[in-house]
């Protein structure tokens, strides 16, 4: 849910002949941030079962935090096994996403466009490439994500699924402009497969060499959020 509407959405502002597409970059941009951050809160809702667990860099964030259980109704156990089998169920779901994406948006992926389009549908990429400070962008961003989340754990708000949607809409307004805000490697690895596997014409390469970043940027930043919210709280 959370890679088809997220996907969807990107593919809607910069395809050619959708009906989003040519709002202007201000504005697209916008529409961006907040259909991911709905997306989320899509996402959020139908996997509550299990913790509402949509991305690695927060699974492994609350394992580093200590916690006993992932959440939700299952409750399952917070053990190094369960993390991994959650992060694998995390990929799978980006990758059918992406996949669900391209069928929605198959004529318009038809079209022809810059290869870097199509590739942006599916992940994210750097506006200026260097990849140690698009590292540590990435690191930040998905701090912020997941030491919040944390702390939302124990706030009396109750606006749940909602306020982390807002959360992800406020880090893609401030912090998404260098990298595009992966902030979760199963959301960009699991789509950069996709666009690798499915028969997009000219849609280009990969673009591999950049994809380290944005799987290891998110883990460390949840891993630094989940040790320190253990400290502070």
């Amino acid at each position: 849910m959370l890679l088809l509407l997220g996907g969807g959405v990107v593919a809607n502002a910069i395809l050619p002949k959708t009906k989003g597409f040519g709002g202007g970059g201000g504005g697209a941009w916008l529409l961006i941030n907040f259909g991911w951050g709905l997306a989320v809160f899509a996402g959020v809702y139908v996997a509550f079962k299990s913790g509402a667990h949509l991305n690695p860099a927060v699974t492994i964030g609350l394992f580093a935090n200590g916690a006993s259980d992932f959440g939700g109704e299952a409750a399952v156990p917070a053990t190094f096994v369960n993390m991994l089998l959650y992060m694998v169920a995390q990929m799978i779901g980006a990758f059918i996403g992406a996949v669900l994406t391209w069928v929605a948006y198959k004529k318009h992926f038809d079209e022809e466009a810059d290869p870097g389009v199509k590739l942006g549908v599916f992940s994210t990429g750097p506006e200026i490439r260097s990849y140690g400070w698009n590292f540590v962008t990435e690191v930040i961003a998905t701090f912020v994500l997941v030491f919040v989340v944390i702390h939302f754990a124990g706030s009396p708000s109750g606006l749940g699924p909602l306020a982390v949607a807002l959360l992800v809409v406020g880090i893609g307004a401030s912090l998404g402009g260098p990298t595009g805000y992966a902030i979760n490697p199963a959301r960009d690895l699991g789509p950069r497969i996709a666009h690798a596997i499915l028969p997009i014409p000219g849609k280009g390469g990969s673009d591999w060499g950049y994809s380290w970043v944005p799987v290891a940027g998110p883990l460390v930043g949840g891993v630094l959020a989940g040790l320190l919210a253990m400290a502070l709280i």
